[in-house]
C-alpha cells in the first residue's frame, strides 16, 4: 500500500503549461516598452512632435500640432488626411469641454478677403503711415472712430505711433545690472509666467491694428494671442530662421509681424510686471511722444545700463 501511493506520489505530474497565456503574456509586455520608447506622438504634417494638439471638426482628426493644422488651413479648408471641408479647429484644450475653437474660414468669404488684401497690399504701409490706414486696404473709420481714441488708453495711442512710423524699440542687454532676461522657446514653454505676460501685452498691442475688427472669427485678437503664445513655445520671436515672422505675417503683414516680435521680445525679457513700467522706460533712436521718457544713461531695472 505505502509503495503503491509513492509511487503515486512520485508519478503525479505538474500541470500543463499554458503557452497561449505565456505568449500573450510577453507580447503584452512587448508592446508595453514599446509604447514607452516611442515617444511624443508626431504631427501627421511637419512629422515632429506635437507640441499643441489640435482636432478639425467635424471630422475629428486630431494628429496635427496647430500651427501646422492652421498653417495648412491659410491656404486649404479641408482635412489634411480625409480631405474633409473643416469647419473649426479645437486648440488649448484644458478638459474635454474646455477648449477653444479656430473657425475656418470658407471658400467662398476666403476668396472675396483675398481679393481685397491683393488690392490693398502694394500701398498699404505707405497708405498707413499717410493716413492711419490699417494693412488689408480698409480705410479708417469716421467721427465715430475719431471720438472713440479721444476716449481710449492713452498707451495705445503712444503704441499706435510706433506701429505707425515702424520704430523699434532700442536692445538693453541682459546683465545683473539691467535685470533683463533672455529667453529659449523651452524656457517661454514652461513657463506660465512669460506666457501671462504675453498674452498681457498683446491684448494691448494688438488693438492697434483695428482691421482686427473686421477679419473672419478665426483670425481675431483672441486667436491671435493664442496662435502667438504657441509661436513662441517652438520658435525664437527673432530667430535668425524667421520662422515666427514667418507664421505671423499672414495676419498683419511682414513689417507688422516684424516689429510686434521685436517689441513683444523686449517686453518678455524685461524686468517688468505691469506694462505701465515698461511703458515709462523702454526708449527708441527717434523721439516719440510719451513713450519712454526717460533719457540716456538711465540704469538699473528703470531702462537698463
Amino acid at each position: 500500500m505505502d509503495t503503491k501511493e509513492n509511487d503515486g506520489l512520485n508519478n503525479t505530474q505538474p500541470p500543463p503549461v499554458d503557452d497561449f497565456r505565456i505568449r500573450g503574456a510577453a507580447a503584452a509586455a512587448a508592446l508595453k516598452r514599446k509604447r514607452n520608447d516611442a515617444g511624443p506622438e508626431p504631427c501627421t504634417i511637419c512629422l515632429e512632435a506635437i507640441q499643441e494638439r489640435a482636432v478639425a471638426a467635424p471630422c475629428n482628426h486630431l494628429s496635427f500640432d496647430f500651427l501646422c493644422l492652421v498653417q495648412w488651413l491659410q491656404e486649404h479648408t479641408t482635412c489634411p488626411l480625409c480631405k474633409a471641408e473643416l469647419k473649426e479647429v479645437h486648440y488649448d484644450w484644458r478638459a474635454p469641454h474646455d477648449y477653444k475653437i479656430y473657425t475656418v474660414e470658407q471658400q467662398a468669404a476666403r476668396k472675396t478677403h483675398s481679393t481685397q488684401r491683393l488690392d490693398a497690399r502694394p500701398h498699404a504701409a505707405a497708405r498707413r503711415r499717410r493716413n492711419d490706414v490699417p494693412w488689408g486696404g480698409h480705410p479708417a473709420a469716421g467721427p465715430s472712430s475719431s471720438t472713440a481714441r479721444n476716449h481710449e488708453d492713452p498707451s495705445l495711442a503712444r503704441r499706435r505711433e510706433v506701429y505707425s512710423r515702424q520704430t523699434p524699440s532700442l536692445h538693453i542687454g541682459a546683465n545683473r545690472i539691467s535685470q533683463y532676461q533672455n529667453f529659449t522657446p523651452a524656457s517661454f514653454a514652461a513657463s506660465s509666467a512669460l506666457q501671462t505676460r504675453a498674452r498681457i501685452f498683446l491684448r494691448r498691442d494688438l488693438r492697434v491694428f483695428s482691421f482686427l475688427d473686421r477679419r473672419p472669427a478665426g483670425a481675431n485678437r483672441e486667436f491671435l494671442i493664442e496662435y502667438l503664445v504657441a509661436v513662441l513655445k517652438t520658435h525664437d520671436p527673432k530667430g535668425a530662421d524667421g520662422q515666427a515672422e514667418e507664421l505671423l505675417k499672414d495676419f498683419l503683414g511682414r513689417e507688422d509681424a516684424r516689429l510686434l516680435l521685436h517689441e513683444l521680445d523686449a517686453w518678455l525679457r524685461s524686468p517688468y510686471e505691469r506694462l505701465e513700467g515698461w511703458d515709462r522706460h523702454v526708449q527708441y533712436a527717434v523721439g516719440m511722444r510719451g513713450v519712454g521718457s526717460g533719457g540716456k544713461g538711465r540704469r538699473g531695472a528703470d531702462g537698463g545700463p
